[in-house]
């Protein structure tokens, strides 16, 4: 019997679908409502709550970006928050003129029992849900949510981070940390890995900093001030010259200002010199990465479904002869 695949659905049906599903996950999940996870909150009061949670001394300026509010709703909200005994400000050490917000005892307390009504809420619906479906709806979302955040970057901000960033070679004080949240949180969105990825990248990393520097061994890292917001490096074998190409990430707030371009481009000029060919091992469908590789010369050379990092993804290695 012939199997005849469906026609491909057309790009506008799947614009009104996906608008049908958010409008239902909108309405699901509370937002219509004037609070929130019962907390007696307004939506954009909650997610205020859980970001500075999340990242303790975060400034008023990046709470806006990161919750798409304009700076006068950002700031009644914050007032509203202080107010109720659930933020406080300090002075930033480094900047006497922006104040970091932390959450007080009030609104750690608030926090968790938000965090127990979203987690009783996810964990209802996903009892419904198999496994393989469970993992294939984290790795959807994931993909949609950061095609979303990418569409909604602002291009002033993005260039501000071009603009502060620089690349520096060797290790740095951090990075580990840096490079292993970089990849722990991109990979938990894009292939749904989790600690046993993220420990994996840290104690591999952290081997092969001791090791540099080293002949044929070398890291780049973009920085900054002190944050590691991408990172490449090249370990390899001098004697059979055969470079590996590691650790390749950008955080998303750098996605599109040439940085990544930056790091390899220094990378191939490294193993143009020292070795014969290089390899780098990455996942399917991560197309903008691939894009990149190929425009440096690198060919699939091989690709095979594995489940070692926890959950089934398709790897595939690249390859690039020496010029």
């Amino acid at each position: 019997m012939d199997f005849i695949d469906a026609p491909p659905q057309s790009r506008d049906q799947t614009i009104l679908e996906l608008r049908e599903f958010s409008r239902r996950l909108v309405r699901e999940l509370g937002f219509m409502r004037n609070t929130l996870a019962d907390s007696g909150l307004a939506p954009s009061a909650v997610h205020a709550i859980i970001e500075i949670g999340a990242t303790p001394g975060i400034q008023a300026r990046d709470l806006a970006d990161t919750l798409r509010l304009d700076k006068s709703n950002a700031s009644r909200q914050l007032a509203r928050l202080e107010s109720a005994g659930y933020v406080s400000r300090q002075t930033s050490s480094d900047d006497g003129r922006s104040s970091e917000l932390y959450l007080t005892a009030a609104g750690q307390k608030l926090r968790r029992r938000i965090d127990k009504f979203a987690t009783d809420q996810v964990s209802d619906a996903l009892r419904r849900l198999v496994p393989e479906d469970q993992r294939a709806l984290v790795r959807s979302l994931g993909l949609y949510a950061d095609a979303l955040a990418h569409g909604h970057a602002h291009p002033v901000t993005r260039a501000a981070h071009a603009e502060s960033a620089r690349v520096v070679e060797g290790y740095r004080p951090g990075c580990i940390g840096d490079i292993a949240g970089l990849h722990a949180r991109f990979y938990a969105h894009h292939a749904g890995f989790g600690v046993y990825f993220e420990r994996k990248v840290a104690t591999e990393l952290a081997a092969f900093a001791e090791s540099i520097p080293a002949p044929g061994k070398a890291m780049w890292l973009v920085m900054e001030g002190e944050r590691v917001l991408g990172s490449l490096a090249i370990d390899g074998d001098m004697k059979k010259r055969v470079a590996h190409l590691r650790w390749f990430i950008i955080d998303d707030s750098l996605r599109g200002s040439g940085m990544g371009r930056e790091l390899m481009s220094r990378a191939m000029a490294f193993v143009d010199e020292h070795y014969d060919e290089t390899y780098l091992w990455t996942f399917k469908s991560l197309d903008a990465a691939r894009h990149l590789y190929e425009s440096f010369g690198f060919e699939l050379a091989d690709e095979a479904e594995g489940d070692q990092w926890g959950t089934k993804v398709v790897e595939q290695r690249f390859t690039r002869r020496g010029s």
